[in-house]
């Protein structure tokens, strides 16, 4: 038998179990496998029914003229350097042009370049690409992927290797010279622990001068063969205990992704509604302006009247008043509208350069989509499975579990069993050693290790408060299904409520037009005052803003609907990571 032979026979065994035990650890535990993609279902998969969308033609109109600066004042007083600004005239002084010539001219905040243009769909889909604070979640299912590889390396061989060389000198006994030696230790091997709790080594190593050389007074090399098993048979027994890390690391990347999922389902949700907010201030704009020219018309008519002599002078105060109060709500509107703007560009993140700087047009009116509800057990059933916070806390109660399957182990005494088993050859030169691999010399060794703390305080405190955590987190999942299914059964209510409103504000604003021709009739025939006109016309102008608002108000709630019962990506035809729902785990007994 050749050297290469003796020396890789009892190596054989140890290496091709070592192999077969690495490929199956990585196959069978290896790392979550699951995608962080956001966005529309690719092709060849099969998204939920999503609510469509209506895509109009963009609404067209003159742009109104830029606002002036407005005069800055703190505490009441004027700025340092602002010029003050005079009071309002009284009736029967200055005319009109004097006094209300001197009022800032409403108008939208300056833009420049080619305007952002955006329907509804367009607007969720680019802040799932773009938007900076989603791109800063996605980092977070990678990250914590890291920590499966960490506890996966407990399962990894390791190579060890030592070679040593020296000489030393002695003193010989009595009136013997001085002794020198040649010393040589060499050793090779590899160890790998198992799921089962198993660890198996198996290494090569030479010694020279070797004991036996020194007991017989000659210098030998020993060169040994050796395998070693240790199986745990109490504590660090099983595949439960010993892959339990691994599985928390699992459970907490399958949580990021859950998190991530609800994020941007948050996302689209603020997305939408911030859209049909900016919607809502271009159509308050429109109201305003119209409102406001109103206004304008009826203080000409009462200035005619008062110069004819029909009216008295102090009628003008009414009228002037009324032009006020359009142009200080047509200021706030254009305010609002341009805040909303920025939120909307920061929410999207356009790619086109000085976005900031760019106007917003939205190509998508706001309509009500026909949307069959459900009874709310339906809705409230969909909720407990799809709401990605109410799967996150199901799955804290599973890593609760394998918490508690560390902990109790734990309690139990440490035993180990051991066996050894060596081949040794001995010859009066290194490779001469190997040769002898098959005399006589070898080592067997059994035996076993224990380890017990008769207290073991730590470790039953240590169990203790896993589970009292564990069954922490499975109230936690209870108190939030009722707080999941409050949220779905008031979003409900709110769906039906401001979709009634849209109804009632309708009749609402067609009654308040005829109240305002009847008013301007009985004024013109002198049955009526300026004030009561302008009282009418002021009633009006808020019934147009509530029309509005209800249908954004419906659009909204139903978006908060969708997202209170997790189903809104899926209505929308987006995919992303933690669609599948996690089951509740059993009780576990004491």
């Amino acid at each position: 038998m050749s050297i290469t032979s003796r020396i890789a026979v009892p190596m054989v065994l140890a290496v091709a179990v070592a192999a077969g035990g690495l490929a199956a650890s990585c196959v069978k535990y290896g790392l979550t496998d699951t995608s962080d993609y956001i966005g529309t279902y690719k092709p060849g998969t099969l998204p939920a029914p999503a609510i469509s969308q209506v895509e109009p033609a963009p609404p067209s109109g003159a742009t109104p003229p830029a606002v002036a600066a407005p005069v800055a004042r703190t505490n009441g007083e004027p700025a340092p350097g602002a010029q003050p600004v005079p009071e309002p005239p009284l009736p029967g002084l200055p005319p009109r042009d004097q006094a209300l010539a001197k009022l800032p001219t409403p108008g939208p905040p300056e833009t420049r370049g080619e305007p952002v243009s955006l329907t509804v769909t367009q607007a969720y889909l680019t802040a799932l690409q773009n938007n900076q604070a989603l791109v800063v979640q996605r980092l977070n299912p990678p990250i914590t992927r890291t920590f499966e590889e960490t506890q996966l390396a407990a399962f990894d061989p390791d190579l060890t290797g030592t070679w040593a060389q020296g000489r030393s000198s002695t003193l010989g006994g009595a009136g013997q010279p001085w002794i020198s030696s040649d010393t040589v230790l060499g050793n090779m091997g590899f160890s790998q622990f198992f799921p089962t709790g198993t660890t198996v080594g198996a290494g090569l190593s030479t010694l020279s001068p070797s004991p036996a050389g020194s007991i017989a007074g000659e210098d030998f090399f020993a060169s040994r063969a050796g395998l070693s098993v240790t199986q745990s048979l109490l504590r660090g027994y099983g595949m439960d205990v010993n892959l339990a890390s691994l599985r928390e690391a699992r459970i907490d990347t399958l949580s990021t992704q859950y998190q991530l999922r609800g994020f941007a389902e948050a996302l689209v949700a603020q997305v939408e509604e911030t859209y049909w907010d900016y919607t809502l201030a271009q159509r308050q704009i429109e109201i305003f302006n119209q409102s406001l020219k109103l206004a304008e018309d009826q203080l000409r008519e009462t200035e005619e009247r008062i110069r004819v002599g029909k009216l008295a002078q102090i009628e003008i105060a009414a009228a002037q008043s009324e032009v006020a109060t359009r142009r200080e709500g047509l200021i706030d509107a254009y305010s609002l509208l341009a805040k909303t703007r920025l939120a909307l560009l920061r929410l999207t993140n356009p790619t086109q350069a000085d976005y900031w700087t760019r106007d917003v047009k939205t190509d998508s009116l706001p309509i009500i989509p026909d949307v069959k509800l459900d009874r709310p057990e339906v809705h409230v059933q969909l909720a407990m499975k799809m709401r990605s916070d109410l799967n996150q806390a199901r799955l804290q109660v599973q890593r609760g579990d394998l918490v508690i399957v560390q902990t109790k182990n734990g309690l139990l005494p440490k035993l180990d069993l051991f066996v050894t088993l060596g081949k040794t050859g001995y010859a009066d030169s290194f490779g001469r050693s190997w040769e002898k691999l098959d005399d006589k010399g070898y080592d067997f060794m059994v035996g076993a290790n224990f380890e017990y703390a008769p207290l073991n305080r730590s470790a039953k405190a240590a169990d203790q408060r896993a589970r009292l955590t564990r069954h922490q987190s499975a109230e936690a999942v209870a108190n939030l299904a009722q707080l999941v299914e409050v949220d779905v059964r008031s979003a409900l209510i709110e769906v039906t409520r401001s979709r009634e409103q849209t109804v009632a504000t309708v009749i609402t604003r067609r009654l308040q037009e005829e109240k305002v021709r009847a008013e301007m009739e009985k004024f013109r025939v002198g049955k009526s005052t300026t004030l009561l006109v302008a009282q009418t016309q002021r009633d009006l102008l808020l019934s147009q803003i509530n029309e509005v608002m209800a249908v954004v108000a419906n659009l909204k709630a139903l978006v908060e609907l969708f997202r209170f019962e997790g189903s809104l990506l899926e209505r929308r035809g987006i995919a992303a990571p933690g669609r599948e729902p996690v089951q509740m785990p059993p009780e576990r007994l004491p």
